[in-house]
């Protein structure tokens, strides 16, 4: 394989040490599929993002776990669209993914920082099936009883599905266990691509959430853009929010990389996640 430049940005941080890392690689029109994965299964982060062209409007982007290329990541679209920002200006660019066309708008946050708000595919939800809704309480050592009241289990799509649990009680939220590997099977059968998502309401338009994501080194995801966008969708459908509500989610505590994602929720169409990206350590060319 020729020399590949990886770099290694951290997505959503709310402090130093923060975020959801994702490599970039913006030069991978020559890359086959299977040394994309060779690449990402190196890199070792949840995702890494794959540039393997480009629309008049902006790069078409391919996303690969440790484990299997997935139609969509949010942490990685931000940490590209950064990078993008910092080496060609800001503005809009649209994403062309497996999973539709993405929406960026990049512009400098007051710190001179690039932000980024990214507005996902049309959203979707759905019941989540019975027998996989008792499996899964199963797995995480939880009760029908454990759901919010008002919070219907469903699952919710903005480029990945994720099946979206709203727990009542906080130390019940902090304290769940799961076997990663059990988790990992039923995810694949249940066609969950994203991750559990998790949740527990610490204020009106407040949320801390765990994202369970059982590949590579972490089982539990910092930060996921994807997740936020259908959690917006998400609380939508259930009548959760309003019209032009702005929801703040917090991640990443529970494996020590603290993360916050903005969330709009309009009154249709996708959900608008806003958040930046900052480089880390690089890795060496591969």
């Amino acid at each position: 394989m020729v020399s590949i430049e990886i770099l290694r940005y951290t997505a959503f941080a709310a402090e130093p040490g923060g975020g959801n890392p994702a490599g970039i690689v913006l030069d991978a029109a020559s890359l086959s599929a299977d040394e994309m994965l060779a690449i990402a299964r190196r890199v070792a982060y949840p995702e890494t993002a794959f540039v393997v062209g480009r629309t008049p409007t902006g790069p078409h982007v391919r996303y690969f776990s440790p484990a299997a290329e997935v139609p969509f990541c949010g942490h990685a679209t931000i940490a590209t669209a950064v990078v993008l920002a910092e080496r060609e200006g800001l503005g809009r660019r649209v994403f062309t993914t497996a999973a539709g066309d993405v929406a960026l708008e990049a512009t400098a946050a007051p710190d001179g920082s690039v932000q980024v708000a990214m507005t996902s595919v049309e959203p979707d939800s759905r019941a989540i099936d019975p027998g996989f809704r008792d499996r899964l309480f199963a797995l995480l050592g939880m009760v029908p009883d454990d759901i919010a009241e008002g919070f219907p289990v469903r699952e919710s799509f903005a480029g990945n599905w994720h099946p979206v649990l709203v727990l009542r009680d906080e130390e019940r939220f902090h304290q769940f266990r799961f076997a990663p590997e059990t988790l990992a099977e039923l995810m694949v059968e249940a066609g969950w691509t994203g991750t559990v998502t998790v949740l527990h309401r610490t204020g009106e338009l407040e949320y801390e959430a765990r994202n369970l994501f059982p590949v590579g080194r972490l089982t539990e995801d910092p930060a996921t853009g994807s997740a936020a966008a259908s959690t917006g969708a998400y609380l939508r459908e259930v009548g959760a929010v309003s019209p032009g509500d702005r929801v703040v989610i917090r991640q990443g505590r529970h494996v020590g990389r603290p993360s916050v994602l903005l969330v709009d929720v309009p009154a249709s169409g996708g959900i608008t996640v806003t958040g930046g990206a900052t480089p880390i350590a690089g890795l060496p060319a591969v």
